[in-house]
């Protein structure tokens, strides 16, 4: 314990630095300077915590997949395992937004507080130790005040004494003016030992009051500038630990976040992504066989017999505009279709309500969804009804607890949900079972394009191989293939029966707003009242102008600008001139007045081009 106190005595600013008052002064102001320098570094850490947390939350948000409802049943165990590292990535922000927290509320608020009480008793200390320095300065200057006083009283008081030894040994002057010297030598010396006293007095009390001043006061108060120099270094050390403490607490939810990452890396499966491509991409279809070679040489038998049937398919073919085939017509009657009722309606995701317009396996899978969609619906109405009924019993055994008649009309309702719910869950199984059945898988529409296009080269052929993409099930029930639609169907019916000279009206033009074929300005040739003028103007407005695809308007457009035509919400019309890039699209459309073409905003319809 001496030891211990001999050392700290030792060490001691009051005793080894009695003399380095300015030198403290500037050393504790710098001391706390630097303190409070590592709390503006604290401070700065903090924001950039903050910020990086911030950047990483807006990071996550700005690469998060958007969600899709087809995706979100078979997704890709790469599109998971980032999803994954997303949400630890947010993790991540949320340590580091801790972190930041943290700092700012037990050590940036803590080195605060200490250096504004440092500086508190730097400044108490300094003030203390200023006032005794000037208390010894007073004194040591009244001692300087006393010393020459006495010095000045001495040489006085010698100077009298000589004066005074001169006149007693000059027998010339009178014993009255020796008496003179001799009492001014008295009076001298008695003033030089009231000096000398004074001073001696003086010196007495500075010496007592310097001894105070360098053994017990100042030290006192460079010790206490010691101690608080030493509580700013114990301080920067607790804080610098705190700091770091700060960053040990989170380093386990951190490194958690790390393996999830690294788990989310190894649940990436190659194979499987591979088959959830094959799973959402197969179509059903067969590789397009070997295109028969076809000898130009020989001569169809039968071509005589067909000769009026490939006749009228030629005039069709003419009238429709050049190089427009049976198959672009067949999409055009689509368009028309919008004068007649949908027979199939589209779904919210675009689709027909049949999922007709899909390949095979897309379509089983579809209709196998919408089954098992259908059949919990229809589940949930059966329980609902039953629990309808039995409410219904508990009124009319007991009619305290409520009138059966309330329920009737809600389980009217709810079995006439329920049959609605089981004729459609019929209806798509039937669909599921052709689908199912068939045991011919077709071939893409890439394939039968290439091929027909092949047919069509020819110029013997006799237009059977129009008749070849229908297949007919055991009831009789026509299926057009993928590449077809229900109004391609009505197209073919429409367009036999004018080559057959059927369906004609008094102006000899066609009846059926479904066969696409309008007024006069789509007669057929040979079909009875259809005028030559007429005719030769429709083949030059179709050769100038084929239809390019089909839109629909997403938006009603009221048309404003010379050379633009209004259109309404859904309505379809045909495409004659794509966007150019000025944003604008060409189209046409069918009306009362007859044909109406003009610019409508690209970004007002959604297009479906020919293929």
């Amino acid at each position: 314990m001496a030891a211990q106190e001999i050392e700290t005595i030792s060490t001691s600013w009051g005793k080894e630095l009695w003399d380095q008052y300015d030198n403290l002064a500037t050393h504790t102001q710098k001391g706390i300077d630097f303190f409070e320098r590592f709390g503006h570094f604290i401070r700065d850490r903090s924001a950039i915590e903050v910020e990086y947390a911030l950047k990483l939350r807006r990071l996550v948000k700005n690469y998060q997949p958007k969600k899709n409802k087809e995706d979100d049943e078979n997704e890709f165990s790469t599109l998971v395992a980032f999803k994954n590292v997303l949400k630890e990535v947010a993790d991540l922000a949320g340590q580091r937004e801790v972190v930041a927290e943290n700092l700012q509320n037990q050590v940036l608020q803590g080195i605060m507080l200490l250096a504004k009480n440092l500086r508190e008793e730097r400044k108490k200390s300094l003030t203390q130790g200023a006032a005794l320095t000037q208390t010894l300065h007073t004194q040591i200057g009244t001692l300087d005040r006393a010393k020459r006083s006495y010095e000045k009283s001495f040489r006085e008081a010698e100077k009298a004494i000589e004066s005074y030894h001169k006149a007693d040994a000059d027998f010339h002057l009178s014993r009255a003016d020796v008496e003179k010297q001799r009492v001014n030598m008295n009076i001298r010396n008695t003033l030089s030992e009231d000096a000398k006293s004074e001073y001696a007095n003086q010196l007495q009390i500075t010496n007592k009051l310097q001894q105070q001043h360098y053994q017990a006061a100042l030290p006192e108060v460079f010790n206490r500038l010691q101690e608080l120099d030493e509580k700013r270094t114990r301080g920067m050390k607790e804080f610098i630990k705190r700091s770091a403490d700060v960053e040990c607490e989170v380093s386990p939810i951190i490194a958690r976040c790390l393996e999830g990452m690294v788990k989310a890396a190894d649940s990436i499966n190659e194979k499987d992504d591979s088959m959830i491509v094959i799973e959402k991409y197969q179509s059903g279809f067969q590789p397009p066989g070997d295109i028969p070679f076809e000898d130009l040489s020989k001569v169809d038998s039968d071509s005589s017999n067909n000769s009026q049937t490939h006749n009228s398919s030629t005039g069709l073919n003419h009238m429709t505009g050049k190089g427009t085939t049976k198959e672009k017509l067949k999409k055009r009657v689509g368009i028309f279709g919008i004068f007649t009722g949908n027979k199939n309606n589209l779904t919210t995701d675009g689709l027909k309500e049949d999922f007709s317009d899909l390949p095979p396996t897309q379509r089983r899978k579809k209709l196998t969804a919408k089954v098992q969609e259908l059949q919990q619906k229809v589940a949930q109405e059966q329980a609902a009804s039953d629990g309808l009924m039995k409410m219904k019993g508990v009124y009319e055994a007991n009619s305290m607890l409520g009138d059966p008649r309330t329920v009737e009309e809600q389980l009217n309702e709810s079995v006439n949900r329920l049959d609605r719910l089981r004729i459609e869950l019929q209806r798509y199984q039937k669909l599921l079972d052709q689908a199912n059945s068939q045991t011919v898988i077709q071939h893409s529409p890439q394939a039968n394009r290439v091929i027909q296009n092949g047919q069509r080269s020819s110029r013997h052929s006799n237009g059977s191989s129009n008749h070849e993409n229908n297949h007919h099930d055991d009831n009789g029930e026509d299926h057009p293939d993928d590449a077809g639609s229900l109004s391609r169907s009505a197209s073919e019916s429409s367009v036999q029966q004018a080559q057959n000279g059927l369906n004609i009206n008094n102006n000899g033009s066609s009846a059926s707003p479904e066969s696409g074929l309008g007024t006069s300005h789509t007669s057929l040739p040979g079909s009875g009242q259809g005028s030559t003028n007429e005719q030769a103007m429709n083949e030059e407005y179709y050769e100038a102008d084929t239809p390019l695809g089909t839109c629909r308007a997403l938006y009603p457009f009221d048309a404003t600008s010379e050379g633009s035509i209004p259109m309404s919400e859904g309505e379809e019309l045909q495409v004659i001139e794509v966007d150019q890039g000025d944003g604008w699209t060409r189209v046409r459309r069918f009306s009362t007045k007859g044909w109406e073409e003009g610019f409508v905003p690209t970004s007002y319809i959604e297009c479906t081009l020919y293929a």
